[in-house]
């Protein structure tokens, strides 16, 4: 099994429609040596800010969280391709997430790296990775096991507010409405210039439009996290504790470790 880093603009993943992503981002084609062909896909990303469930699990404060988060990313793009798909290839892609050669990857790539936000230069050491499943609890994730390492444990679920269901079409328009007002959320998307740009673009619309009761719901993702070796919730990323970097297996033992 080969892991391979590849960069924004390979034309294999624009195929496949794999998000750009915001912030630190770090995309990877999953390959079968056996016979060359591609297994899925993973992408990597800056995990959201502000995620209490995350947080509660973890035990982190509002200045713990400043404080660590450079040291985590969230998953938001995993799973397998056909017919890897139907064989559990989405279950071995996401045991792939805490290999050596993701961490050693964001060493490489971020190491003396200046923090577009904070402007400054941290440690270039991954420590957690999350990730949630959009509309409840993941088979993906599920009793994903290699031997008697459990490699992602569920925290719960979040609940807050969505736009999925906010067609592209409209929102468009929305974004011309606020416009034509004046309003600066009609182009506040840059990364730095605040979270949720498009939730509160709608917000700001139905708000102009006279509609400021109408909610914008959203759907509770199960949310997950892959932390350290021999991690507890309080000593991987809690203020004080010393940081350790994911130390996993390599692709190739998780290549023959797989079970679900």
């Amino acid at each position: 099994m080969a892991i391979r880093l590849v960069s924004p603009s390979c034309a294999d993943v624009e195929r496949a429609g794999v998000s750009q992503g915001y912030g630190r981002r770090m995309r990877f084609l999953i390959w079968d040596d056996s016979n060359g062909k591609l297994v899925g896909l993973l992408a990597l990303a800056d995990p959201v800010f502000n995620l209490a469930v995350r947080d509660q699990h973890i035990g982190w404060t509002a200045g713990d969280r400043r404080k660590r988060l450079a040291h985590v990313l969230d998953a938001y793009v995993l799973g397998a391709i056909p017919p890897y798909n139907m064989l559990l290839g989405g279950k071995l892609v996401a045991a792939l997430v805490g290999t050596r050669e993701i961490r050693d990857a964001f060493a490489r790539k971020y190491a003396g790296v200046r923090g577009l936000i904070s402007g400054e230069v941290k440690p270039a050491a991954l420590a957690m990775v999350t990730t949630s499943s959009a509309l409840g609890r993941s088979s993906v994730y599920n009793r994903l096991r290699l031997g008697n390492y459990r490699v992602f444990r569920s925290v719960g679920y979040t609940s807050g507010w969505g736009h999925f269901h906010i067609p592209d079409r409209l929102f468009a328009t929305m974004r011309h409405y606020l416009k034509a007002h004046g309003h600066p959320y009609a182009d506040n998307h840059r990364y730095g210039d605040g979270p949720n740009w498009k939730l509160r673009a709608v917000r700001e619309c139905l708000r102009l439009l006279g509609l400021n009761r109408v909610t914008v719901p959203g759907t509770a993702s199960s949310a997950h996290w892959l932390p350290r070796e021999s991690t507890t919730r309080t000593s991987s990323t809690a203020a004080g504790s010393s940081l350790s970097r994911l130390s996993r297996p390599s692709a190739d033992t998780k290549d023959t470790a797989l079970t679900a």
